[in-house]
């Protein structure tokens, strides 16, 4: 049995689909209860637990030979960093208090580093916490989701407008689909490496205006490519819905990456088959419906 944390979301789902079809036990672990009811007819169990919960969340995982596990973005959280450290302390102690002896964790590019990293270090700090608790561990670090686009949908449905938090449109890069990393998940639960390791993943390379140019051709209708300037990073997420604190941390992690801090540095390095156009026919496809 395996244990899926963010079921519901990009990466838990494309990894609970991948094993059950490879004919695989799978625990989903959902907050709703409503929200479990599709996977029961998929034909996986159903634990429900908070992750900010030890208790319900060890209960979820134990008696699992295997469990995914990743750090949710809290939008509504006053203290952004003590929320999300809470929140991964928590999944920590369950992970202790279950027994599961092996964990996936989703974490990111620049995981190494302890700050400076802006939203990432609370993945450096979800490391750590989970190779504490005697478990073995695999981290996943990944850099840009295709998937990304979907948090600028309102700007490029509303004004035609493709931003880009960075000083400049055309730098190539690796860009991996979510659906690559849950088979890399299901991968990795049904044959675990003998100890704990990083595992790098990355995708095929396009620029920010490559991919502006591709939505544009699926929508079918002229897209604006802006490059924000970064005094204007925060306002422009703020604008966007984003709460202040949260497009603070975001600045951190945008000036990371143009700093060229985010690098891979694990113990080896997996690429996502996916290409980028695909992925953006399955949303444009979903925005136009």
């Amino acid at each position: 049995m395996y244990a899926i944390l963010g079921v519901t979301g990009h990466v838990g789902g494309a990894a609970a689909r991948e094993l059950l079809r490879r004919g695989e036990q799978v625990r989903a672990v959902v907050r709703d209860p409503a929200k479990g009811a599709e996977w029961a007819a998929a034909g996986a169990k159903v634990a429900v637990a908070d992750l900010g919960d030890r208790e319900s969340l060890a209960e979820a995982l134990r008696g699992c030979a295997g469990a995914f596990v990743l750090l949710p973005t809290d939008l509504a959280a006053a203290d952004p960093d003590a929320a999300h450290r809470a929140t991964a302390d928590a999944i920590a102690d369950a992970v202790r208090e279950s027994g599961v002896p092996h964990v996936v964790a989703l974490s990111s590019v620049g995981a190494d580093l302890a700050d400076g990293t802006g939203p990432i270090r609370w993945l450096h700090h979800l490391e750590n916490a989970l190779r504490a608790t005697g478990a073995r561990i695999t981290a996943l670090r990944s850099g840009h989701f295709q998937e990304k686009v979907e948090l600028i949908l309102g700007a490029v449905l509303g004004a035609g407008v493709y931003p880009v938090f960075a000083e400049s449109a055309d730098v190539p890069t690796p860009m991996i689909a979510t659906r690559d990393i849950g088979a890399v998940v299901a991968d990795l639960l049904v044959t675990p490496a003998s100890a704990s390791e990083v595992v790098d993943l990355d995708g095929p390379i396009s620029t920010e205006r490559q991919v502006a140019e591709e939505l544009s051709a699926i929508l079918g209708r002229p897209l604006q490519v802006v490059t924000v300037p970064r005094p204007g990073w925060a306002a422009a997420m703020v604008d966007g819905g984003l709460p202040p604190q949260l497009a603070e941390e975001l600045v951190g992690l945008y000036d990371a990456e143009e700093r060229g801090i985010l690098q891979l540095r694990g113990d080896r390095h997996l690429t996502g088959p996916t290409e980028l156009a695909e992925t953006l026919r399955v949303i444009g496809a979903r925005a136009l419906s």
